[in-house]
This record gives structure tokens, sequence and C-alpha cells, in this order.
């Protein structure tokens, strides 16, 4: 089988625009089909874009370059294990290196006829005065590119982030693998609120975090556990001794209000969250159009109630946030009137923690099955022993 990756090159003779489109128009099927020594469909818009993203200050990696031949050609290894063969899940972001500091980001295609509030929110959150406010957890946009070659397309920069829940330990305290995320995410969004913002899709995966602290060297962007040169695994500190700061990304389906909108009534949005009760069909009918804002704290609240408490498809059930369950419970009270304001969650939060003990806020964060393991309580509890006797607080701050 020949494994040398099939791309269209372009000529001297031909324009950049319709290069792009033949990139565009090659065989689906062998794009799709065709095995990792072949760049996917997605891979293409990245691959056309390579040289001119260049001019823009940013370099994409060896798979995307002219040329690029798969560094298990010719060999016996599996392409899922080399640095070249794992790809994004995502079809619509890419990694890249700012080239005049080195930093690593992430790129985003957006679609502006599918997405078309994206862009203007997104760059919102990262101007001043919201950008130096605190509460703002929104992910920044450190650049907007057009696509030279497809109007439709805009790119933004962002820092290179990656999931929340990973990697964490049964190290972390309780606040800092839970309730400094919530808080700041709970912040934000009553920040979103009280500016006449919705993000509207409060889920797992559009909630990440920079998770350099945690890294003596970088990570590789795709194989979060390996290094970034797939030389070996890369090791990793906990958020309590190495506070992270968590984000809100992916503005696909948020909305802004002016003013003279109030009061807002908008048809069902659904985001990846398919359990909204308000937006579930009633005697064979769609759901009505309903206010958004309980929506978004549902949405948050479902969030906590199963990446923390009860567990879910793709998440298992946790022990020791009980003192959670109240303001939850609350949060996704089936009848959206009934469930508190953005702003009321953030004051009974804050309440909440202050009732809690030093104990409580350095207690182990363990997945339920782990709760009477002994080795890994002894453990928690050994560095916890340390982190007492340096000083650290029980509240990790970024």
């Amino acid at each position: 089988m020949d494994t040398t990756v099939k791309t269209i090159t372009q000529t001297s003779s031909e324009s950049p625009s319709k290069w792009y489109t033949d990139q565009m128009k090659a065989s689906v099927a062998e794009q799709l089909y065709g095995g990792r020594d072949r760049l996917r469909w997605d891979e293409r818009f990245w691959y056309a874009h390579r040289d001119w993203l260049k001019t823009q200050g940013y370099g994409l990696r060896a798979r995307y370059q002219e040329g690029w031949i798969p560094s298990w050609k010719g060999t016996t290894k599996f392409p899922v294990l080399q640095e070249d063969g794992v790809l994004h899940r995502n079809w619509s972001v890419m990694d890249a290196t700012r080239l005049e500091d080195g930093v690593f980001v992430m790129m985003k295609k957006i679609n502006q006829k599918v997405h078309p509030f994206e862009v203007d929110i997104a760059t919102w959150f990262s101007e001043e005065p919201q950008r130096s406010d605190p509460e703002n957890h929104c992910v920044p946009i450190f650049d907007v590119l057009q696509s030279p070659y497809d109007t439709k397309f805009r790119i933004i920069v962002m820092p290179l982030l990656q999931p929340y829940s990973s990697p964490m330990t049964h190290l972390d305290s309780t606040r800092s693998a839970k309730p400094s995320r919530s808080s700041g995410k709970s912040s934000r969004d009553s920040n979103i609120c009280t500016s006449t913002m919705l993000h509207t899709d409060c889920m797992t995966f559009n909630v990440m975090m920079d998770g350099s602290p945690l890294y003596s060297t970088p990570n590789h962007p795709v194989a979060k556990r390996m290094k970034r040169d797939f030389s070996g695994k890369i090791s990793h500190r906990g958020r309590t001794q190495c506070p992270v700061k968590y984000y809100i990304t992916d503005f696909g389906i948020s909305r802004r209000y002016k003013p003279e909108d109030f009061p807002v009534f908008e048809p069902p949005i659904n985001g990846g969250d398919k359990s909204v009760p308000e937006f579930q069909p009633k005697d064979g009918q769609y759901a009505p159009d309903c206010d958004p804002f309980p929506t978004d704290v549902y949405y948050i609240g479902n969030l906590i109630r199963e990446d923390f408490m009860t567990g879910s498809i793709t998440t298992r059930p946790k022990y020791g946030f009980d003192f959670l369950e109240p303001l939850v419970a609350d949060m996704v009270n089936p009848e959206p009137s009934l469930r508190p304001t953005m702003e009321e969650v953030c004051d009974r939060f804050e309440e909440i923690v202050r009732g809690l003990s030093t104990w409580k806020l350095r207690s182990e964060a363990a997945k339920y099955n782990r709760r009477y393991d002994c080795i890994l309580r002894i453990s928690h509890w050994i560095l916890t022993l340390r982190l007492i006797a340096g000083r650290s607080p029980p509240i990790p701050m970024p």
C-alpha cells in the first residue's frame, strides 16, 4: 500500500483561490477513509492555509507541511502512537505555534453563515473593560484572521487549552478540583447575564483550563499525556500546588441582547446538553419560546450534578460534594421560574464555601468507586500535610 500523503501542490500558474477550491473538492471518500497516512477532509482546510498562516505569524506542525511523509512509513510502528499520527477530534480546530515568541496556540475556523455572532461575542470579552474584569473567565482571543480563499470563514486564535477534567488526580483538594471551577464559571456567567449575554451551551466540553502550570515541559496539543515531541509520557503536578485558570469556550450559539430587547423570549436553542426540561416536546408539539436566562442556570447546575455528583454516560460518580446538593437541586429545578438567578447562585455558593472547614476544603475529590481505597487516601493526606507545612492555602488561586 502506498503510504505517501496525497496532496495537491500549488503551481505558479494557479490562483490561490482556485488551488484552495481544488484542495477542498478532493475525493471525500479518500479523505475520510484513507487512513492516518492521508489528510482528513477537515485537515485539508488547514493544509491549504499553511503558507498564508505563516505570513500571518503562525506555523503548523510537520503533518501539515508540503512534502510530509508519515513517520511510520516503512516501519511496524502504530500511527496512533506517533506524533504526526494523532488527530484532533474537533474538526473545526487546529493547534499552531506563534512564530514571534514560540507560544503554542489553538485556532478555530468559524463559518459565519452558520455562526454569525460567534466572533463578535468572543472578541467582546477580550476588549476592555471586560478583559480586566477578574470575573471574566471567557477564553481570550489573541487574533482574528479572515480566510483569503473562502470569505465565509474566519479564524480566531486562542490560548492552547485542554479539558478541565484531565489530568485530575485523587490528590487534588475538593476546592481545587471543583468549587474553584464552579465559582469562576458561575461568576463569569453572572457577568455574562448582567452584560445581557448568554452562553446557551455551558456543558462539559466547553469548559477548559490552562494546564500549563501543571507541566514542567509542554505537553502535546492532542495527546495531552505525552511530551510534545512524543519522546515519552509527561508527568504533572496537582492543581492544589499549581492552581490553574478555567475558561468557557465556544460561543457558536451564544446571544447578546440590548436593553430594549427585554423581556427576552427565544425558541429552544439546543446545545450539547439535551436534557433541558423546557426544551422537551409536549403533547407532540415543539417546545414554546421561553426565557433563556434560567436555561443557562440549568446548564451549569446540570454540569456540576453530572460531573461531580451523580455521574453520566461519560463520567463516574464522585463523592464529597454533598454540600452543593441543595444549590444544584434549585439550579436544575424542572420549573424555570423557580430557579435562582445567576447572581443568587454566586451569592449562595460563596456563602456555602465560607461555611466549609479547612479540612473539608482539603479533602479528596475521588471517584465514588475509590472512596475506600486506603492507599489513595493515605497518599492524599501525606500530600495534604506537606501542603499545610508549606503554608499552601486550602483555596488555591492562579
